[in-house]
């Protein structure tokens, strides 16, 4: 029976594995619903570039980029050009630095956010879909369809808030070849930060 049992989980773990989204493949669909209770899906914004954001206040990676403004001015450049900026919390409801939806709207209003929503996702499922690990964790979507970048904001994996002015901001740089119709160059990079509370502990 254990010989059996043991390939099956591996299966398993692979199937998991590969259903998270790849980088030059069509990103993952979903639906879910903003801090005001709207229901949002990624289809309403097909002909954009969208930026997703997986974001947690509790995390000291987090609060790097929003005490120091950059992940603000990194929405604003975006948004600004048309881009549409979807900020993602799947932070499970049990989980200590949990914020309900109208917290969580207050959290983002105080820190003069310029994301065009912020999501709920406490079940995990649009976490999931795209295996996005850690907060924050940045993908790209082309007006296509298509993930055209997957990873970290820049390239200092502290938390630090004094090491965001000599980083490279990859999702600038993606974002401007993107919106100049030009193949990203650095299209994945190692995200950093906290790792995501899923629900269940997944």
């Amino acid at each position: 029976m254990k010989k059996l049992f043991v390939p099956l989980l591996l299966a398993a773990a692979a199937g998991l594995a590969s259903a998270a989204a790849v980088v030059g493949q069509p990103a993952p669909a979903f639906t879910a619903t903003d801090t005001s209770g709207k229901t949002v899906s990624l289809a309403d914004y097909k002909g954009k570039h969208v930026v997703l954001e997986w974001v947690n206040p509790g995390c000291p990676f987090v609060q790097k980029h929003y005490s120091s403004a950059n992940m603000q001015a990194t929405q604003k450049a975006a948004t600004g050009k048309g881009v549409v900026w979807l900020t993602i919390n799947s932070t499970a409801t049990d989980a200590g630095d949990y914020k309900a939806p109208g917290e969580m709207a207050a959290w983002m209003q105080q820190q003069k956010a310029a994301a065009s929503a912020t999501l709920m996702d406490a079940d995990g499922k649009v976490g999931r879909a795209y295996g996005a690990r850690t907060t924050p964790h940045m993908y790209i979507v082309d007006p296509a369809g298509k993930l055209v970048y997957a990873g970290a904001i820049d390239s200092r994996p502290t938390a630090n808030p004094a090491h965001v002015k000599d980083a490279t901001n990859h999702v600038n740089a993606a974002l401007a070849e993107a919106l100049a119709g030009k193949p990203v160059t650095t299209a994945s990079t190692q995200p950093y930060g906290c790792s995501i509370k899923y629900a269940n502990g997944a």
